[in-house]
């Protein structure tokens, strides 16, 4: 198979994907979330492991300035 038949083929199996993936029922949407869902506690995790994270970043970028 040469370079060019194979784009035609790869462009050919795309296409039919696409329509494969468009031809399909769009899923029932499930219940809603119970009142008062926690997501706090993983918010907080992460803004304390981004703070420690960026500190050691501009202390290493500090002291290779040196």
């Amino acid at each position: 198979m040469t370079i060019q038949n194979r784009r035609i083929f790869a462009s050919i199996l795309f296409v039919l994907i696409s329509f494969v993936c468009v031809a399909q029922e769009p899923p029932v949407p499930g219940p809603p979330p119970p009142v008062g869902f926690p997501i706090d506690g993983g918010v907080i995790l992460g803004a304390i492991f981004a703070l420690c994270y960026g500190a050691r970043k501009i202390l290493i970028q500090n002291n290779t300035d040196k």
